[in-house]
């Protein structure tokens, strides 16, 4: 069987330029690998790096070349003709694998008995390095990740390694992957991060649409069939003063009636760029024929899912800066170090919330549900709705229990937002196709707390502040005080 990259590789340089033709694999013996520096240009080769100084950057591409391998157990089309369920696909590409939701639901899926392969370009891993930041959690490489995975499970992952900016190599992933179904991770997911300056709106607007532009064409053109399942966010819809439908609305106006997308009140630049994405694959729905579920999905807490459990080396990162930690995960930090809560305003905020062992879960069903042909789904993705406030009261109960003296501090709000508003989401859908919800209970509060307390000598306090503000946003690059 296939293996992941392994360190027996003799590495070959070449001019040539050649877009990533095979996932990474470990090879029984040894391997030849190719490595070619692309000048194309795609936003990541170009991005402006910390200090906002222009330079010169690159992308390695890889193609590895096994000399020797096992011979496979069964191919991939005896595998699909083997399926008990034709309908529901058993290929899935996992574009974004190596991030916070992306590994979770990857491995979750191997688990499944799906065969996967990650698509990811590293690059969360950049801004870390960038900004000085670092998950709280110490996590592997993305290879030694997927070599620990098989080593456990004895499931491979397959992995390639670029930008899904750069057509060229996405299609040849898509070709010689040839997935039936996509999901789609791979964008820059920080609302702050989008509004540090100039360069990284214009990273995020780029990578994100031009990114799903990309995955839309090479469905088209390679994989007509493939159910895309791409990952939104409730923060399209804002907080209108009406209750949020799943997608769509149906209004009466002037004596006729119409059923209509729900109105987009995005937030920021990286919100923005994803009411960009649900118009285009709507559109491509409508024109191509192409089959989607856009997952609206809400704030995602927790970091421990059956498989990250199982090794110490599958552990998935947890952030809790004020660039790209979610509102629970860092209450829970910051009640670990004896740091006050960070209220932003009034805390009145509301939104929706879920569980990553549920956000795996939508993804499965949403797969195991295909949309028709030309059919834009539109799931709203969380479980419960709080307050900033009530969260702040929840983690601070919970770790009293533990003997943790926990303060609350209302902090200037960052953001240009509404502080106290009316919020009610509809969240049906994934029910009805057998969600069940892991909802946020004392224990859970107390697993992720100790969870915190366990890794907080890894914490930098200094992150923890809020630093990056909507309206003080300008076009001097700018790089966040260490």
């Amino acid at each position: 069987m296939a293996h992941l990259l392994s360190t027996s590789c003799s590495i070959k340089l070449s001019s040539s330029h050649r877009p990533l033709s095979q996932p990474f694999r470990q090879c029984p013996t040894k391997c030849l690998t190719f490595f070619t520096l692309g000048t194309s240009k795609s936003p990541f080769k170009r991005f402006v790096l910390q200090g906002g100084t222009q330079q010169a950057s690159c992308v390695v591409r890889a193609t590895v070349a096994p000399i020797s391998q096992e011979t496979p157990t069964q191919s991939s089309s005896d595998s699909r003709q083997k399926s008990s369920e034709p309908s529901k696909p058993k290929r899935v590409m996992v574009i974004g694998g190596d991030g916070y939701c992306g590994w979770a639901t990857a491995l979750h899926l191997s688990n499944k008995g799906y065969e996967v392969a990650i698509v990811d370009s590293l690059i969360r891993r950049l801004f870390d390095q960038q900004l000085g930041l670092d998950s709280l959690t110490p996590i592997a490489s993305i290879h030694n990740r997927l070599r620990c995975w098989r080593s456990v499970t004895g499931k491979t992952i397959e992995l390639y390694i670029g930008d899904i900016c750069d057509f060229e190599f996405l299609s040849e992933t898509f070709k010689s992957f040839e997935p039936d179904a996509v999901v789609h991770f791979g964008e820059q997911r920080s609302a702050p991060y989008s509004m540090i300056d100039r360069n990284r709106a214009v990273f995020t607007q780029h990578n994100n649409v031009i990114g799903t532009l990309n995955v839309l064409f090479a469905i088209k053109e390679f994989r007509d069939q493939c159910h895309l399942v791409k990952l939104g966010t409730m923060g399209e819809y804002g907080t209108p003063n009406i209750d949020i439908e799943e997608g769509y609305i149906t209004i009466t106006h002037n004596g006729r009636t119409d059923t209509l997308p729900f109105p987009k009140q995005a937030s920021s630049f990286y919100h923005l760029s994803k009411v960009h994405d649900s118009n285009n694959i709507a559109f491509t729905c409508k024109a191509w024929g192409i089959r989607a579920t856009d997952l609206n999905q809400g704030v995602v807490y927790g970091v421990r899912t059956d498989e990250t459990e199982m090794h110490e080396e599958l552990c998935n990162r947890l952030d809790y800066d004020g660039v790209f930690g979610t509102a629970l995960n860092r209450f829970c930090v910051q009640a670990a170090v004896g740091h006050p809560l960070t209220v932003y305003g009034k805390g009145g905020q509301t939104r929706g919330y879920l569980d990553i062992r549920d956000t795996v879960q939508c993804v499965e069903l949403a797969i195991a549900n295909p949309a028709q042909p030309g059919e834009f789904r539109v799931f709203n993705q969380f479980t419960e709705q709080f307050s900033v406030n009530e969260l702040a009261s929840l983690v601070t109960k919970a770790g009293e229990k533990l003997g943790l003296d926990v303060k609350t501090i209302s902090v200037p709000n960052p953001r240009v937002e509404a502080e106290e508003h009316y919020y009610n989401a509809k969240h049906t859908k994934l029910i009805e196709l057998g969600l069940e919800p892991h909802l946020l209970s004392d224990s859970l509060l107390d697993s992720l707390l100790n969870f915190a307390i366990k890794f907080k000598d890894r914490v930098d306090t200094k992150q923890i502040m809020p630093s990056v503000s909507w309206k003080k946003i300008g076009v001097k690059p700018k790089t966040l005080a260490a």
